[in-house]
């Protein structure tokens, strides 16, 4: 079913306010899907907080233009769907490459992060950043690892002192 003119200012106007507070958008080609599949992946991109929507590539254009994925107008032909992060950089990545291992047809076509266009060999490296608690996490033990080994080190001579105090009482018994 077409779309009259007030739908798709609606639904580039739609996408262009997703794209301008997105952090990470993947452009990937699903020719060959079918309807449950489809169905399948925007469940999980649903379940990453991820916005996928299939839109005409004239329509994508007008939406992305202004935003930091504008740079991804030159990857937009043939059938597309647009996937964008809102809060996790690696999310839309994550979804696209995870259900691209069991459906061959889906192809990744272009990745953007903040404005900066990668080719579609990089989506394995965005898919692998860490989520925010992930990096919290990696920041808190760099953080920890200094004072860890303080205690340790100030703890060191009072243990060396008392297994040399065992030895010697062992040796005189």
């Amino acid at each position: 079913m077409p779309l009259n003119i007030e739908s798709k200012k609606a639904l580039v106007a739609e996408v262009h306010s997703v794209a301008a507070s997105a952090q990470s958008a993947v452009a990937a080609e699903y020719r060959g899907l079918t309807v449950a599949e489809m169905t399948a992946l925007r469940a999980e991109a649903r379940n990453a907080d991820v916005y996928l929507k299939v839109v005409k590539n004239t329509l994508a254009k007008r939406a992305v233009a202004g935003t930091d994925f504008q740079c991804m107008e030159q990857s937009f032909s043939g059938p597309l769907l647009l996937a964008f992060s809102r809060d996790d950089p690696g999310a839309a990545a994550r979804v696209i490459k995870g259900f691209a291992k069991d459906h061959h047809k889906l192809v990744a076509v272009a990745v953007s992060i903040g404005g900066e266009l990668y080719a579609k060999d990089d989506l394995d490296r965005v898919a692998a950043l860490p989520t925010l608690d992930e990096a919290r996490a990696t920041l808190l033990a760099m953080l920890l690892a200094p004072a860890s080994q303080l205690v340790r080190t100030l703890v060191e001579p009072a243990a060396m002192l008392a297994r040399a105090m065992q030895a010697r009482s062992e040796q005189t018994q």
